[in-house]
């Protein structure tokens, strides 16, 4: 749906407000609406006496005024005439449609304005208040300013050329997921300016080339002139960034921001590590430009049809985007886009961090019922078709992919055989294990299957140990399909609890007030990670964000816990890699244990380094420490 719009022409009285917006309703096609027909007669009766309107009698008025733009909204927009003087005024008539508000003020010399008032017939408004509104008058941020001596027409043609014929949003990268995104915004028919960069022999006309191939593009606008690309966008702009993590973010940015001014806003869709977007958020900051850190998951398909959308930063910063990122986010099930403001900073990059950390999990858990069910004798198509069962009441994007998968055939063959087993990452499974070292939360099943991939890698090392080492057992493990379903949604609540409470103590350490609910809300669909247990745990975290204290997830673990530790168990004696599944299970068991062997651990720290420790008979909670021998 395209991005609709009130225009308010502000000015002192006598500037032409009343002309200008009826000209430019015609232009345009949208209706006009004057302010001052909306005074009350109280308004007009002391300003026909020769008083000047207070801000008490003005509040009525201009709160009128917003009811009558947000209802116009709703419709196709509108233009209002409305003097506007101070800021104060134009927050209540913009109150909670800020980012569909335009401004476009008219200015002239007190001597013109004066000239023009005297020459008015019949208007309550006379010559003699103009100085008190010429007193009265701050100048606005952000508006489109006109001066008067112009023709009415010639003032309505510069509006129109930069109001509307300027692009609404712009989008800088056309990798895979720019490219998604470029189209998904213009099939909301949003106004767009598309940049790539021009690199000779490489990289020519990149963004026309793409606009010529796909028919929705037809009025988007396509760049490789930076300056040009910043300058065909409206104000204040929103540029959003589809660039690799890393260095490339930073010198995209110091070229960008110099063609920028005050309350642009720069989005940074792509994966970068959250402690770097604080560092460019301040970096902008000082030169007051917004800068919003998003998550985007939901691969090339999702970002074409609907991702989920996790954007964080400075609030004013995403009001003004909040439009178009929700206009093209997936839906959840209640129609609500899967796009929320998740919390200050890097807020955003972090929950999205996070949500990778748990699919890193979630396909790692996948690799091992695949493993085992081949371990059982299972082809890949007896696979595919139990896996097709489970989705009845485990349903997730990823199992859907992977009967996908392991039905794909080239030939009589499965292509899945033909895969080299060596596992690839990007990083932010790596900066999620780090982020969990560093605020000392037991998030091990994100660096399990991390070092899952790892290993992997290690591929010529496993082909010589492999001859070394016979780490199978000619028995197969006893285990039914139900065993291994029932410990693969084991293994999932408890992966969904780790990363959950990596982002509630990430939330407390930086003092973010995430919430849990929205965040669980917004994978519902879109993401990688959308699945039955997810949209589960919406309801469930809305009651309480501890999970293993729930009373549903309590029952959930007491019927499954068997299973899974059954399927650890047999899986470790056939010689079956289940490292996810038997972290799950090890994770589970030491955080249910009131008394561990961590007394140990500190008695030989406080042996060899005199590190102290506490005693349980001791209420005071003192340190203490022994001479050992």
């Amino acid at each position: 749906m395209k991005l609709k719009h009130v225009i308010y022409i502000m000015g002192v009285s006598g500037v032409g407000k009343s002309t200008i917006g009826l000209l430019l309703s015609e232009a345009l096609d949208l209706p006009f609406f004057d302010g001052d027909d909306y005074h009350p007669a109280s308004n007009i009766s002391k300003m026909t006496s020769g008083q000047p309107l207070t801000d008490t009698d003005r509040a009525p008025w201009l709160s009128a005024l917003n009811e009558l733009a947000i209802s116009q909204l709703k419709l196709k927009g509108c233009i209002i005439a409305c003097s506007a003087l101070k800021q104060s005024y134009r927050d209540i008539l913009a109150d909670s449609i800020e980012t569909q508000t335009k401004w476009v003020h008219l200015v002239g010399s007190f001597n013109l304005i004066h000239t023009r008032i005297n020459k008015r017939k019949g208007h309550f408004m006379s010559s003699e208040l103009l100085q008190s509104q010429f007193e009265t008058l701050q100048q606005p941020k952000d508006a489109i300013e006109i001066d008067i001596s112009l023709s009415p027409q010639k003032i309505t043609e510069i509006i129109k050329e930069k109001l509307m014929d300027k692009s609404e949003f712009g989008l800088l990268g056309l990798g895979v997921m720019g490219k998604s995104l470029s189209r998904n915004l213009a099939r909301n028919g949003f106004r767009l300016s598309m940049y790539n960069r021009h690199v000779a022999g490489k990289e020519e006309n990149v963004a026309a080339k793409f606009k010529e191939e796909h028919k929705e593009l037809a009025n988007a606008k396509p760049f490789d002139n930076l300056e040009d690309f910043v300058n065909s966008l409206q104000l204040p702009r929103r540029i959003m960034l589809m660039v690799n993590a890393g260095k490339t973010v930073d010198v995209v940015i110091d070229e960008l921001s110099e063609h920028l001014a005050e309350g642009d806003t720069i989005i940074d869709g792509g994966n970068s590590n959250f402690q770097q977007t604080n560092e460019r958020a301040n970096k902008l900051k000082a030169k007051k430009l917004n800068y919003i850190g998003t998550g985007v998951s939901g691969g090339e398909e999702g970002a074409l049809k609907g991702p989920s959308i996790m954007p964080g930063g400075d609030k004013e910063g995403y009001d003004s985007i909040a439009p178009f990122l929700t206009a093209i986010a997936a839906k959840d099930d209640n129609g609500e886009p899967c796009c929320a403001y998740i919390g200050p900073e890097g807020s955003g990059h972090f929950v999205k961090m996070i949500h990778n950390g748990i699919e890193y999990a979630e396909m790692q858990l996948l690799c091992e019922v695949y493993g085992v069910m081949t371990a059982l004798g299972k082809d890949q198509d007896a696979i595919a078709d139990t896996l097709e069962s489970w989705k009845k009441s485990a349903n997730s994007y990823l199992l859907e992919i992977t009967i996908d998968i392991l039905r794909k055939k080239e030939g009589d063959h499965w292509l899945l055989q033909k895969i080299m087993d060596k596992a690839g990452n990007k990083g932010t499974g790596n900066w999620a294990t780090i982020a969990s070292a560093q605020l000392g939360v037991p998030s091990t099943m994100i660096a399990t299957a991390l070092f899952a991939r790892y290993t992997s890698f290690y591929k010529d090392d496993r082909i010589k140990l492999s001859a070394v080492y016979d780490n199978s057992s000619n028995e197969k493990p006893a285990l039914t399909e139900a065993d291994l379903f029932d410990a693969y949604q084991f293994c999932r609540i408890i992966n969904h609890y780790q990363g959950l409470r990596l982002i509630s103590e990430a939330s407390k350490k930086y003092e973010w007030n995430l919430n849990l609910s929205e965040i669980a809300r917004i994978w519902t669909n879109g993401c990688i990670i959308r699945s039955t247990l997810v949209k589960e745990l919406v309801t469930i975290l809305a009651e309480s964000e501890e999970l293993l204290h729930n009373k549903i997830i309590i029952a959930w673990i007491q019927k499954l816990r068997p299973a899974a530790s059954k399927v650890v168990a047999q899986s470790i004696l056939a010689g079956i890699t289940v490292p996810c599944m038997s972290e799950a299970m090890n994770f589970f068991n030491g955080m249910t244990t009131a008394r561990s062997t961590a007394n140990l651990i500190q008695a030989q720290r406080d042996y060899f380094g005199a590190h102290t420790y506490q005693r349980i008979d001791d209420p005071t909670h003192k340190f203490h420490h022994t001479i050992w021998t």
